[in-house]
């Protein structure tokens, strides 16, 4: 059965209605080519789909400062999370109406081929703009609360304690020129292979998940030693719902492994060289009292 034409015109409608969601979307790389077909092609697919939502718990880092944290925690992570997915499905939908799947097969920058069919060349240069300032604002979110993680940390680690100084303009200065230093590794480390973000991409994407797995193994953990504890929010259908999450982050785990192979183990070294510096400093803070904020 033959398909109907695209119509491009309708397709830029639907992103119209989606707001300026599309500019948060790029194309995913093609997964590794093999003899074969790939033995877990959802999983491969769900590397980049999931990544694109990779942002959806960076509102937890910032529950200190947060007002009334109890109640405006699991608001803000909910209506953020939704908020995105209709955004996101609006964008798909809009190509999918506008270029085709075939389309989108074939193209190299979806959002600008279909932005280019509706109104010419200045339509893909719009969206281009778009993506700049997207990018910019996801930039800008990173840097605010990565650095807050890294702040978190020199708090408790006494060794690491000068990223957990607060600087008199009301910055953590040194978490976020430490955070500043690794990002342009990461940039220089993509800009010295052919594939640029895809190599980014694989050094990130394994560590991602399976920090994910080990949060939600945590809780387990922490149920177990602290039953007693007092806990504001309390996980609905326990152990259900974190054992659930677990295993398909173990799933994603071992797809990301898969599809980035070789190009994770940089990302893997990396992460292996924590666990001394978590043992150098927990044996610093055994024999020396915790240093008190300013």
């Amino acid at each position: 059965m033959d398909a109907e034409p695209a119509d491009p015109r309708q397709g830029a409608r639907v992103v119209a209605g989606g707001g300026g969601g599309i500019a948060l979307l790029g194309d995913a790389p093609e997964a590794p080519a093999s003899g074969g077909a790939p033995k877990s092609v959802f999983g491969l697919a769900m590397v980049f789909v999931l990544y694109t939502y990779g942002g959806w718990n960076e509102a937890a880092y910032l529950s200190a400062e947060l007002h009334q944290p109890r109640r405006n925690m699991l608001r803000s992570l909910l209506w953020g999370v939704g908020a995105i997915t209709v955004v996101y499905v609006l964008v798909n939908l809009a190509y999918l109406k506008g270029l085709g799947l075939a389309g989108m097969a074939q193209s190299q920058a979806v959002a600008a081929d279909l932005m280019r069919s509706a109104f010419g060349p200045s339509g893909a240069r719009g969206v281009g703009l778009l993506v700049a300032i997207a990018a910019l604002g996801a930039t800008n979110a990173c840097i605010f609360t990565g650095a807050r993680t890294s702040y978190a940390v020199g708090r408790d680690a006494p060794r690491l304690a000068f990223l957990g100084r607060w600087h008199e303009r009301g910055t953590p200065l040194a978490a976020l020129v430490a955070q500043g230093v690794v990002s342009v590794v990461l940039v220089v480390l993509g800009a010295l292979t052919r594939h640029g973000f895809e190599t980014m991409v694989e050094y990130t994407v394994p560590v991602f998940w399976f920090f994910f797995l080990l949060a939600g193994l945590s809780l387990f953990v922490l149920r177990t030693r602290e039953p007693d504890a007092r806990r504001p929010f309390r996980v609905p259908l326990y152990p259900l719902t974190p054992l659930v999450f677990c295993l398909f982050c173990l799933y994603m785990l071992h797809s990301s492994l898969a599809y980035a192979g070789v190009g994770s183990v940089a990302g893997v070294v990396v992460l292996l060289t924590g666990i001394p510096v978590l043992l150098l400093c927990r044996g610093r803070s055994a024999g020396a009292p915790k240093e008190e904020a300013s």
